[in-house]
């Protein structure tokens, strides 16, 4: 049997063209695309849908509950260009061992982590 594949999550958001920028900002995505009123962003195999929901706030409540963890090869890279657009940080960009990790706050409230791991860090997964 073949087993199931996590290929996409969507990203509701009140101002989805206002978040479909950003993350086209700040992550570079392979792709930038609309498709059936879908704004689409391929990350590697992954990706991400913002669309708008009637159910969503402005701002995500609790934003904890689901991260989105963004494997980079060069996190200080992504971090500045993070900062050139004006991104708020939950955590700043910090060295865990080798491995480095920052968590930027989206217009809408999500966090997005940005990680770089060592060869040492990735060898041991």
């Amino acid at each position: 049997m073949q087993r199931p594949v996590l290929g996409s999550m969507l990203l509701a958001s009140t101002d989805p063209e206002r978040l479909n920028t950003w993350y086209a900002t700040v992550l570079d995505p392979e792709q930038n695309i609309e498709v059936n009123g879908y704004r689409l962003l391929k990350f590697g195999e992954f990706f991400l849908m913002i669309d708008t929901r009637a159910d969503v706030t402005d701002k995500n409540p609790e934003p904890g509950r689901a991260i989105m963890n963004f494997d980079v090869p060069d996190a200080r890279a992504v971090v500045a260009r993070m900062n050139q657009a004006g991104v708020s940080w939950l955590a700043e960009l910090e060295d865990r061992d080798g491995s480095l990790f920052a968590t930027a706050i989206d217009p809408d409230g999500n966090y997005v982590q940005i990680i770089q791991l060592s060869d040492a860090h990735r060898a041991a997964m």
